[in-house]
């Protein structure tokens, strides 16, 4: 149960009742939230109901907060009703509410926390979507783990949700790739290459695939010119990239539904790149004309001339933008659009692109495009991943003898392992900067997040042992848990644990309708050290201790707040897609 939702539609009804007004008048109360208060001590929630009827009713906020709250003290669950400043309404629930509340808890489960407020709407979630010519690195990184935490996030609150790898292999880059590769077929094959030509791939991933090249062609592939062999090293050469990208995304727990290839935009006897910018010629989105230079100094590969641009500007764009370029082949930009129209053709209405820091000014052309294609209909939403930075013990960590010039996943996650990466690239918001710090996330203390959270899950397992070891006879399945005596839970302490572990349910949907994935661990943080706090009083007060064995009733109460915490730690960890450990070496 989301408590929130709960007395958002109690208030609104108490509003009818005290204000029976508002239904003749026909006032439209969806702007009426209820939160938590800023400062925990003014009560458990508030609203701003009477500050957004006071202009529709031509009173002031009050008064009209006076006769709310007036109702809402004698709603059962209720203790006390407050009107605070200008006319905010505070609320204080009673104890009991509380512990009902986490009976529920107990009694859902795993179930617990999953929302509906996506109905089952398809939603696509591209991210990664790195050129495929290497091995994952750590700027790659950050944007797996963002996508797909925000795709298991957006799953759990009621939403179905593809995952997805748009695989840039139309480039010239890619063509960069094979003459790469081909020079490693020809030291597979006992050349002597020499130095990487500047442009080309230096990386010693690249041997494999020319050792392969050459076991397959032997030296056929010398012996023709390059636009022959060409095509054939590119697709082999980026199938071996494709393969090596999936092993070092299933290292980090990150696994697609699909990945859709640019080159099938133009490629297979339709070019539906060409039938995109005939869909936008035909609403006269597109014309042919000049674009003003660009300010400041002129780029060297300005070009003014007559161009075929669309019309970018009637939907928030700053310049209209162009779809081919001088040579006549279609921009990045022109096959994005296809790209999204694809998306949208397939039934996704609303789509989430997860970018690097590097595409930021990219944005509102495709937000304009997105616009276009769907008529408005669809929605596209950009989440800019910005850069991580290495560090060991406070020092930078130097490039991977490996790749080269960047430290790739593989080597992280073979390091440190997924856990810790996982948490820490969304324990910042995806655009503020991260320093990711080999040493600190990997020591135990409470410095670091993920150790901390983790270590509050294996201490909820390790009281359920206690409590099997010294009470062996004490029936701990969630029924008997969810019937407790609850209600001797009364420590501040404890109020304050069930109260977050309340708060679950509105964190999954806040998080899920803002798409950010970030919240899910501020919260797991915040949770385990409640749970650590309460714990560490108990070695000062004994009577705080969660096993008592000479009061099975007190012990029973606890279990089922511990048994609470467990699950929502868990719960929250697989968003992530963390491990929730039963205990810590």
């Amino acid at each position: 149960m989301n408590i929130f939702n709960e007395f958002e539609f109690r208030i609104k009804n108490t509003i009818k009742l005290v204000l029976p007004e508002i239904d003749r008048q026909s006032i439209d109360l969806s702007s009426v939230v209820v939160e938590p208060p800023r400062d925990a001590s003014h009560g458990d929630l508030a609203t701003n109901a009477a500050m957004v009827l006071a202009r529709p009713l031509g009173m002031k906020p009050r008064d009209i907060a006076t006769r709310i709250a007036a109702g809402l003290a004698r709603d059962p669950d209720v203790d006390a009703a407050e009107v605070a400043g200008p006319g905010f309404i505070n609320l204080k629930l009673r104890p009991s509410f509380w512990h009902k509340a986490l009976a529920g808890l107990v009694a859902a489960g795993d179930a617990y926390g999953r929302a509906d407020i996506g109905k089952g709407q398809a939603i696509n979630v591209e991210y990664v979507s790195a050129n495929p010519t290497g091995p994952m690195h750590i700027g790659h990184c950050r944007g797996a783990v963002v996508g797909d935490t925000l795709a298991s996030l957006l799953a759990m609150a009621g939403y179905k949700v593809t995952r997805e790898y748009y695989i840039n292999d139309a480039g010239a880059q890619v063509d960069a790739l094979a003459r790469s590769a081909h020079l490693r077929y020809r030291e597979a094959l006992g050349e002597t290459i020499g130095a990487i030509p500047e442009g080309l791939y230096p990386g010693d991933y690249l041997k494999p695939v020319g050792e392969a090249l050459a076991k397959q062609y032997g030296r056929k592939l010398i012996e023709t010119d390059e636009a022959e062999w060409l095509p054939v090293v590119r697709a082999i050469t980026i199938d071996a990239m494709m393969a090596m990208i999936r092993e070092d995304l299933a290292t980090l727990g990150v696994v697609h539904n699909v990945f859709f290839s640019e080159r099938s935009l133009i490629e297979g006897g339709t070019d539906r790149v060409a039938d995109a910018i005939a869909w936008l010629e035909a609403k006269g989105l597109v014309y042919q004309g000049k674009l003003p230079p660009p300010k400041g100094q002129l780029p060297e590969d300005w070009e003014d001339r007559e161009q075929t641009l669309f019309r970018s500007t009637d939907y928030g764009d700053d310049i209209d933008r162009p779809l081919k370029k001088s040579d006549g082949g279609y921009t990045y930009f022109a096959s994005d659009i296809a790209y999204h129209l694809d998306k949208y053709q397939r039934g996704f209405a609303n789509m989430i692109d997860v970018w690097g820091a590097d595409h930021g000014g990219y944005i509102k052309r495709m937000e304009a495009a997105v616009k276009a294609i769907t008529g408005g209909e669809g929605a596209l939403d950009v989440k800019v991943c910005q850069l991580v930075k290495l560090f060991r013990a406070g020092e930078p960590v130097r490039m991977s003898k490996r790749s080269g010039d960047f430290v790739t996943l593989r080597e992280l996650v073979e390091e440190v392992g997924p856990d810790p990466i996982r948490f820490m690239m969304v324990y910042r918001k995806n655009d503020a900067s991260l320093d990711f710090d080999f040493q600190k996330v990997t020591e135990q203390s409470k410095d670091n997040p993920v150790f901390y959270v983790q270590y509050a899950h294996a201490r909820t397992a390790s009281i359920f042992r206690q409590a099997a070891s010294e009470i062996p006879d004490l029936a701990m399945d969630a029924t008997t848990l969810a019937a407790a005596p609850l209600e001797g839970l009364t420590d501040s302490g404890e109020m304050a644990l069930i109260r977050r572990l309340c708060a679950y349910p509105r964190v999954i949907e806040s998080a899920a309708e803002a798409h950010e994935p970030h919240r899910i661990a501020f919260y797991l943080y915040d949770l385990a050290s409640d749970l650590h706090g309460h714990w560490n009083r108990g070695k000062d007060l004994p009577q705080l201790r969660f096993i008592n064995a000479a009061d099975r009733s007190s012990t029973l109460a606890r279990l089922a707040l511990v048994q609470a915490t467990k699950l929502v730690l868990a719960s929250g960890l697989a968003i992530l897609g963390v491990n929730a450990p039963e205990e810590m070496r």
